[in-house]
């Protein structure tokens, strides 16, 4: 059975909102303000990967913290480059050995 990249857009907005648990509208808000930035078809149609799926579960948890949606936006865009930098990191490692 082949694997799936998490990076694929499958899910239409309605199955994406249902699989994170929050109202369509709440996707397209987070999308307005930067969080979300979902594959659009030739049509205009967003679709969802499972990589975005779980930045959605990462944003609602922040929000169910408390953060506000700057905030959010900030944690979040750190956190990518934290993970950015440990993937160089690592790449330099890897070519050491």
């Amino acid at each position: 059975m082949a694997s799936h990249d998490p990076g694929t857009p499958l899910y239409g907005i309605a199955v994406a909102a249902q699989l994170a648990g929050v109202p369509e509208p709440t996707l397209r808000l987070y999308e307005r303000h930067g969080l979300l930035n979902p594959y659009r078809s030739e049509g205009g149609t967003r679709r969802y990967s499972e990589d975005d799926l779980e930045r959605l579960r990462r944003v609602a948890g922040l929000r169910d913290a408390g953060v506000n949606l700057a905030g959010i936006n900030r944690v979040i865009d750190l956190e990518d480059e934290n993970a950015d930098l440990r993937r160089e990191l690592d790449a330099r490692a890897d070519a050491a050995e």
